[in-house]
């Protein structure tokens, strides 16, 4: 039996996908999101917003210091897509990110999270558009952004 619980192949979603390649329980911690540890500013300086192209990068913010570059050293992890009716969940943990099951998974059932990627400024309708959603999903917002919160 393979180590991990999935395989890579192409998705539906975005490019490569992670599917599950046996049954995966709810509240399993399937695999950990690893790669080069960098600073915000190494990864916009690596990553420049190029409004002519759309976003992609494997970068997952740690902590307010640490971003993981999974384009470095990263694991399969890094191809396990974005959801807005995921069946994965993120959890940061002691400088480490794990990516753990919101609930059973069916084998051949495609790995996906919330990205709920946060700018540092306003999520309009433009910001929408540079980091689009193909998820499919009924409730697919329609961005890997995360959900606007209302101010009190």
């Amino acid at each position: 039996m393979s180590p991990r619980p999935f395989e890579i192949r192409k998705s539906n979603i975005a490019g490569k996908g992670a599917f599950a390649t046996r049954r995966i329980p709810k509240g399993a911690r399937i695999v950990e999101y690893t790669g080069q540890k960098i600073s915000a500013d190494e990864a916009d300086r690596r990553y420049p917003l190029d409004e002519s192209a759309p976003h992609h990068t494997f970068l997952f913010t740690l902590d307010e210091d640490t971003v993981i570059d999974a384009g470095v050293k990263g694991n399969a992890a890094r191809f396990i897509n974005h959801s807005c009716a995921p069946n994965c969940e993120a959890v940061i943990e002691d400088g480490h990110i794990w990516i753990e099951a919101l609930k059973p998974i069916a084998p051949g059932t495609e790995l996906v999270y919330d990205y709920q990627f946060v700018l540092d400024e306003p999520h309009t309708a433009k910001a929408k558009k540079l980091y689009p959603c193909a998820c499919g999903a009924k409730t697919c917002r329609g961005t890997i952004l995360a959900k606007k919160t209302r101010r009190k």
